[in-house]
């Protein structure tokens, strides 16, 4: 182990630990609300809220304190608020809350965000295994053949059933074990969803993992070391998918985050 991976490895839990817990960070969620087309109330919020083909509307009087994407603009009479799907998202505020809109799968949703949440008041860190090299092993990325992108329909933690879009598969050796996962990507990078056998017992339930953008030959770098918590480990509101098939390891993936630390 270097140092300077020990000291990445580091800033990088320091800066974790740093978002979720932020004014308006994941422990912040209070509330996903889905919306249907006909108005309506929200628990806690002023106005009326519903759902069109272009995304959050609310009706509200400039009484009531809602404004627009931080610039102050108060909310009068009918405001359209376009989702997290739009290049030009919208979020507005009331008082201390910050309210953004999302679109997944074609429905549209209302999530607030409280920096008064209590499991924000209660955050303690994340704990994790310490920083391993042996974790951080080479990896190979092959697209599917076709070069598509393919839709596999897995578990949510909301109960729901949802498509998860995935590119292809990384292969790589860890712990002596050769082994596959299938992942998407974002941009250039992968993502992946998995499990282990440590799983539901020394770590949450399952874990996320970004890889580097692979080179021309599909070369890039399986580091287990940040394997990290959805978001649905910090609230209850978040939807995160569960892995894929064939992203449950038979073996115990001891790197990476564990679990949500409470005072």
């Amino acid at each position: 182990m270097t140092a300077t991976a020990a000291e990445d490895w580091k800033h990088w839990s320091d800066g974790r630990a740093a978002s979720v817990s932020a004014p308006h960070g994941q422990l912040a969620l209070t509330g996903t609300h889905w919306l249907e087309p006909k108005p309506t109330e929200i628990p806690g919020l002023p106005g009326r809220w519903w759902a069109d083909a272009e995304g959050v509307r609310v009706r509200a009087a400039a009484g009531a304190g809602i404004t627009v994407d931080g610039a102050g603009t108060p909310v009068d009479g009918d405001v359209l608020l376009r989702p997290d799907s739009d290049p030009a998202a919208d979020t507005a505020t009331l008082g201390d809350l910050l309210l953004v809109p999302i679109e997944r799968e074609g429905e549209l949703a209302l999530r607030v965000f409280d920096p008064a949440a209590p499991r924000r008041g209660a955050f303690a860190g994340i704990s994790a295994y310490p920083y391993a090299p042996e974790w951080a092993v080479p990896a190979v990325f092959t697209p599917f053949e076709d070069g598509d992108t393919r839709s596999v329909v897995v578990p949510n933690a909301d109960g729901r059933d949802r498509p998860l879009a995935v590119t292809g598969q990384v292969a790589f050796t860890v712990a002596g074990e050769h082994r596959t996962l299938t992942v998407s990507r974002s941009g250039e990078l992968l993502s992946g969803v998995i499990a282990d056998r440590t799983s539901g017992i020394d770590t949450y339930r399952f874990r996320f993992i970004t890889l580097p953008a692979p080179d021309a030959e599909g070369r890039t770098v399986l580091d287990l070391n940040r394997a990290y918590l959805p978001p649905c480990a910090f609230s209850d509101f978040f939807i995160c998918p569960f892995p894929p098939p064939g992203n449950r390891l038979d073996f115990a993936v001891e790197a990476g985050e564990k679990q949500v630390l409470s005072r």
